[in-house]
């Protein structure tokens, strides 16, 4: 199946962390390329790496960026760190991240990602390691339960989990419309009418088995730290979790004085080291999300790094 992926939020995010063309960027989510063709277009005597775990993404940009001055790596954006050192690269101008599933995932069915279509269940991003089988047929009811309610914020986390354990002890579940029609019937009816319930459980799942949530949050505290001072970082979310942590750590970047409010003066020193270029994160136009309905749910947020 040949590699597509709608870019969502193109322009605003390559602006976002476009300072100089002779700058160093990465890109931690590389996916088709649409992002770093973008930037990739703007260099004159700079370079971009990027990173993506999915082979499949890897080829596919590099035939989409062929003669420009890229990099690819195939590997987890929590490593950027250490892939930086292994290139030489002490600092970069500027970060790109489009996090979540990308078009061409969810769209080939053997890749175990959609509820829409019956398959493997896998949902591996790397195709490598633990998969969605593993994690629902070999997770305990409560590591289950958690997993739900935590990374799908599921309310009937309790419920599709014993749904879960009750059917494996008959069968193992090998495909993805065996655990939807699990999820389907361990909720109730009045919950089934009001939109699709295995959507929740699916991005629980999803994000077990590629550890996203973890990841997020190491290459975050990584690539700040990488950046050069007046260095930006453009980050798209699509999803509550991804958009807290991203905030949240945004926010922390930002913070300075962490004195107790009853101190007279400031004791501690501490400046804040990033500055939010967007107040609120911005959202695809109402033209973006008709010609692509997957980007209604994104938000884009960017911060400048503005001491070390």
């Amino acid at each position: 199946m040949e590699f597509q992926h709608i870019t969502v939020l193109l322009k605003e995010t390559v602006d976002g962390a476009f300072s100089d063309p002779k700058g160093v960027y990465a890109d931690l989510t590389t996916g088709g390329g649409g992002h770093s063709l973008e930037l990739a277009k703007r260099l004159s005597g700079g370079r971009l790496i990027c990173f993506d775990r999915d082979g499949e993404a890897i080829e596919a940009a590099g035939e989409r960026l062929k003669g420009y001055p890229v990099t690819f790596v195939r590997c987890n954006f929590k490593n950027l760190s250490a892939v930086l050192d292994e290139l030489g690269i002490k600092e970069l101008d500027g970060i790109i991240a489009d996090l979540g599933v990308s078009s061409h995932q969810l769209d080939d069915a053997e890749r175990g990602f959609s509820f829409h279509n019956d398959a493997p269940l896998d949902m591996r991003m790397s195709g490598e390691g633990l998969s969605a089988r593993d994690v629902v047929n070999d997770y305990s009811f409560e590591e289950l339960r958690r997993i739900l309610y935590e990374y799908g914020e599921e309310k009937f986390a309790p419920k599709i989990a014993q749904g879960i354990v009750d059917a494996r002890a008959v069968s193992p579940i090998e495909r993805t419309g065996e655990l939807a029609d699990i999820i389907k019937r361990s909720v109730p009816a009045a919950y089934r009418r009001e939109k699709n319930p295995c959507r929740k459980s699916f991005q629980a799942v999803r994000i077990e088995v590629n550890g996203e949530l973890d990841a997020l949050e190491k290459a975050l505290s990584d690539g700040f730290k990488r950046l050069k001072t007046g260095g930006r970082m453009s980050v798209i979310t699509f999803h509550s979790l991804e958009d807290r942590i991203v905030k949240n750590r945004f926010k922390e970047f930002c913070t300075g004085c962490i004195c107790p409010p009853e101190f007279p003066v400031c004791v501690c020193g501490r400046l804040p080291r990033g500055r939010l270029v967007t107040k609120k994160p911005i959202a695809p136009c109402a033209e973006e999300t008709e010609k692509n309905p997957r980007s209604r749910s994104a938000k884009l947020r960017v911060i400048e790094k503005i001491r070390v």
